[in-house]
């Protein structure tokens, strides 16, 4: 297109040209001078023709190596995104293999454990067997806080000298004494209590049926268990269950006055653990002292061998001042004897020279 224009303009130059100088000169002149200017032009025009393609070629060359520099480097840069992306999505896809590998094995432990709360369900359902598990989770907790085997701070299944048997004793620190710990479970009432799909009457009934269990129990174990002359004058209830001491104590306020006047205390497994350990502190303390105690007295006997090794060391040191002074004397007599033997000697020696003179 740009060719075009340009041709045009150069013919219509040659036409103005041609045009000024028809009124100058003749016919002949302007033939010549026609084929001169023709021939000139077609050189020039050849010319410019062959410098806009050399012109044009060089700029399509220039601008297709920096078109191809750009693509270039868009294809690394694209490259480099697509390499980053397809890190981070390896990643975030391996994060998701683990996830979702823990999720199989969270599911499986839920899985277990549901079948061992169904097991544990149909357990609970006798109350044999809850008393067998209130009794298991008595005795782990006095493991854990005073040993495996600890006569002297507790006893499992303890017999009274009225016959009747405790769950255990802990042996306390007086004045508190020998306190008798039993384990209850009232179950039965207490789910019905806190069904929501029964009505209101029948979870009515429910917790006066789970009142009168518990004052049962309460009084149970205040007639059985606190033995004036051989227990403390208070006993222990123990409810293996967090979820029925926090109803007792939050919604029956009752039942705990009616403990309290009973000298039944009402212990969860973590009341308990409080409980034990607190006991446990002062039995630590009651040993400490009493070897505190010991060890004062065992200082005092060391005291009083001390002083008299005092003594023996001044009587000891003395004797041996004395019989450094003996020596320092036998010593300066020694010398004087040396002395003596050794004019002695000269002499002698001199006498004998004069003689042989």
């Amino acid at each position: 297109m740009l060719d075009y224009i340009i041709i045009g303009l150069i013919v219509i130059v040659i036409i103005l040209v041609i045009i000024a100088i028809s009124k100058n000169v003749n016919e002949g002149k302007i033939t010549e001078r026609l084929g001169n200017l023709e021939t000139t032009t077609v050189k020039e025009l050849s010319k410019f023709q062959i410098d806009i393609m050399k012109t044009m070629n060089d700029n399509f060359n220039s601008l297709n190596d920096r078109m191809e520099k750009k693509l270039s480097d868009i294809n690394n840069k694209v490259n480099e995104r697509l390499d980053d992306n397809f890190a981070k999505t390896n990643r975030t896809f391996t994060n998701i293999l683990e996830r979702l590998s823990k999720i199989d094995e969270a599911q499986k432990k839920i899985d277990t454990l549901s079948t061992d709360i169904v097991s544990l369900q149909s357990i609970l359902t006798d109350k044999k067997s809850r008393g067998i598990f209130g009794e298991i989770n008595l005795k782990h907790i006095l493991v854990s806080i005073f040993g495996e085997r600890n006569d002297n701070v507790y006893r499992l299944q303890y017999t009274f000298p009225n016959g009747t048997i405790a769950d255990s004793v802990v042996f306390a620190p007086e004045p508190l004494g020998t306190v008798a710990i039993d384990s209850k479970f009232p179950l039965e009432h207490y789910q019905k209590m806190v069904d929501r799909n029964l009505s209101k009457l029948d979870r009515e009934l429910a917790e006066k049926e789970f009142k009168i269990d518990v004052k049962k129990h309460i009084d149970a174990i205040s007639s059985k268990y606190i033995i004036p002359g051989i227990t403390s004058d208070q006993a222990i209830m123990f409810l293996p269950a967090e979820a029925l001491f926090a109803e007792i104590n939050a919604y029956h306020s009752d039942l705990v006055e009616y403990a309290h006047r009973k000298r039944v205390w009402i212990c969860s497994p973590t009341t308990l653990i409080s409980t034990f350990t607190v006991i446990e502190v002062l039995l630590k303390n009651m040993e400490r002292d009493k070897y505190a105690s010991i060890i004062h007295e065992e200082l005092n006997k060391l005291g009083i061998e001390f002083s008299r090794y005092r003594e023996r060391w001044d009587k000891l040191s003395r004797s041996i001042e004395t019989v450094n002074k003996d020596i320092e004397n036998i010593h300066v007599t020694t010398d004087k004897i040396s002395k003596r033997f050794d004019s002695i000697s000269r002499v002698e020696i001199d006498d004998t020279k004069k003689i042989s003179e």
